[in-house]
């Protein structure tokens, strides 16, 4: 594995083959568990990760933004052949929602954290292919022909669905106390100091046997085709996974795609989510921070005139398509630096919205609601690390939030964040939770 330092120029050397397969998830009954997934099931976008040629690594965010810049560039990897069309990546990461945090849980991701795997697999459009990467030196041209020669022969050309039977999961996080800092943002918010914040809460979750991690992320796919599922793996074993709706920042050049998605019911009262009043303030809120943070980032803007309604499996939202073309020598790093976190998972005023978050929240967010995803020469793709887990041997730590308005009510902010969490606890292996 290497790692590279600050001014370090190191490259990697790679090579790819096309593979007769549909599957990436697959490659998990030949490979073991994946160190890195990602998947948007409607999209047919797929790849799974096996090992570390490489990782990045920052303490800051300032040190984050300059190792996206550096993945951005088009040099680090040097190919056998013609580069593939369409790759995922091929760095795999993500980064923490603040700076600050006391969670040990979450000290083996640190504050950003970026990978090259080994062996990258991702679907194209006639089925699979199969990436090799090694630093570069002496004997790697070798290394990376000979083990895609391996691994590409090994490669299983099924479909990879949940196996495990439910388990019983004990499952505990204080109602009190959340509902108690509900009461207190919207006194917050009726003295005026703030217009929305938005709270989070984790879930403790111990399961009779040590989750199975593939079987997580099949039927999360499965259950959530309109999100993107991730797993990110730390040194120590533990992962963090997750299947999030809502998309930070889609690169392709200069072209963006983001959104804003606010606003939540459950889908028996969908018809109502249009015209609550609540609601809608909270999703314009997000739709105006994000319009105001990428004018002087883009030359062109333009976002869907009216909210549609997401439809997921246990929540709809209110969720408004944002486009822009950005300025000569805005990328990724821009991006996420003038994003993240939005009015979606932060609040407004953005300043003293994180201030009331890092006074009463008591939690550690990590990399929950932080920005994960994948980047790569010129492309990226960050979404916002919404209804995930933490996850090691059978202890789970599951992140669920809600947006505090003028309005709300304790009690049924305390019923959307368990609407909202019943997606993960099932593909955990809950069952029928």
């Amino acid at each position: 594995m290497t790692t590279l330092g600050s001014t370090d120029a190191s490259r990697w050397v790679a090579g790819w083959i096309p593979l007769p397969a549909v599957d990436p998830l697959a490659g998990a009954d030949a490979f073991g568990e994946p160190s890195v997934y990602w998947e948007r099931p409607l999209a047919r976008e797929a790849a799974a990760g096996w090992g570390e040629a490489g990782t990045r690594e920052a303490t800051s965010p300032a040190r984050a933004q300059a190792v996206l810049k550096e993945l951005s560039a088009p040099d680090t990897v040097r190919w056998l052949e013609a580069p593939p069309a369409g790759l995922p990546g091929p760095w795999f990461g993500g980064m923490r929602f603040s700076a600050s945090g006391q969670d040990a849980g979450w000290s083996p991701f640190g504050f950003g954290r970026w990978t090259l795997p080994e062996t990258l697999v991702w679907r194209t459009e006639r089925g699979l292919a199969l990436a090799v990467f090694a630093p570069e030196g002496p004997g790697a041209e070798d290394r990376v022909r000979s083990r895609l020669s391996r691994m590409g022969s090994a490669f299983p050309s099924g479909h990879r669905h949940p196996r495990g039977t439910p388990q019983t999961l004990r499952v505990s996080s204080p109602r009190p106390d959340f509902e108690e800092r509900v009461e207190r943002a919207v006194e917050a918010i009726r003295a005026g100091n703030l217009l929305k914040v938005v709270l989070a809460r984790a879930v403790e979750v111990e399961a009779e046997h040590d989750f199975d991690r593939v079987d997580t992320l099949a039927r999360l796919r499965e259950q959530n085709p309109r999100c993107a599922t991730f797993l990110f793996q730390a040194p120590d074993g533990t992962a963090f996974l997750g299947a999030t709706p809502e998309t930070l920042c889609r690169l392709e050049g200069r072209l963006l795609e983001t959104e804003a998605l606010a606003g939540s019911a459950s889908p028996a009262r969908s018809g109502e989510l249009g015209s609550s009043d609540k609601d809608r303030r909270e999703h314009e809120a997000v739709v105006s921070y994000i319009l105001e943070t990428l004018q002087p980032l883009a030359e062109r803007l333009d976002a869907d005139r009216e909210p549609s309604l997401l439809p997921l499996k246990n929540v709809v939202h209110l969720r408004t398509g944002i486009r822009a073309g950005l300025r000569e020598g805005v990328g990724v790093a821009e991006l996420v630096a003038a994003l993240q976190p939005t009015p979606a998972v932060g609040g407004t005023p953005r300043a003293l919205a994180l201030e009331f978050i890092a006074t009463h929240e008591s939690l550690d967010r990590g990399w929950y609601a932080g920005p994960v995803g994948w980047v790569g020469p010129g492309r990226a793709h960050q979404v916002v690390a919404l209804r995930s887990a933490r996850v090691k041997a059978r202890q789970a730590r599951l992140f669920v939030g809600a947006g505090i308005v003028a309005g709300s009510r304790a009690e049924a902010e305390w019923h959307e964040t368990e609407m909202k969490g019943l997606a993960m606890l099932r593909a955990l292996g809950g069952g029928h939770v």
